[in-house]
């Protein structure tokens, strides 16, 4: 696939919600509210992709971030409990898929860059920058998902930005 494309799916067009038009409407209240046999709210979603962009950011920056011995330590205890909370976490949800996408705007060479494994879980998998990136995009697809589910079961959907309906 083209650059283009990995930029597009950043930002959530085509087939794909965009990711920012989904949370910055939410009130902190309705991040925060759990529904029915669903383990996360909407604001431990949105901590746990900005957990996993900021740590892909490191790697692709040359840092060694520490890999987490469980998935458990991406995700918060509790949702955020006040609107700037709330607001920080939107805020840096933002700037970190805008961060990837400037890189997805990155030329040939940088996105065929190989990036340097800080774990064994990086070892069997596609390391180029260009890799990094699909992988987030594959990433943030699933949760984004998950939110536009939690905010239609919540009654909040669509977003003000505009979503799917059918």
């Amino acid at each position: 696939m083209s650059c283009r494309a990995l930029t597009e799916l950043l930002h959530g067009k085509g087939a794909h919600s965009d990711p920012v038009a989904c949370v910055e409407d939410l009130s902190a209240e309705l991040a925060a509210r759990n529904v029915q046999g669903f383990p996360h709210s909407i604001g431990q979603l949105v901590f746990h992709m900005n957990y996993w962009m900021d740590y892909e950011l490191r790697r692709i920056r040359g840092q060694r971030p520490a890999y987490p011995e469980h998935n458990s330590e991406s995700f918060p205890v509790s949702s955020p409990v006040d609107a700037q909370e709330w607001g920080r976490s939107r805020k840096q949800f933002a700037s970190l898929l805008a961060e990837f996408a400037e890189l997805a705007a990155s030329s040939r060479q940088e996105l065929d860059r190989q990036i340097e494994t800080g774990h064994e879980v990086h070892e069997n998998v596609a390391g180029s920058l260009e890799a990094v990136l699909w992988q987030m995009v594959a990433h943030n697809s699933y949760h984004v998902g998950q939110i536009a589910m939690i905010r239609r079961m919540l009654g909040a959907w669509p977003p003000r930005g505009g979503g799917d309906t059918w």
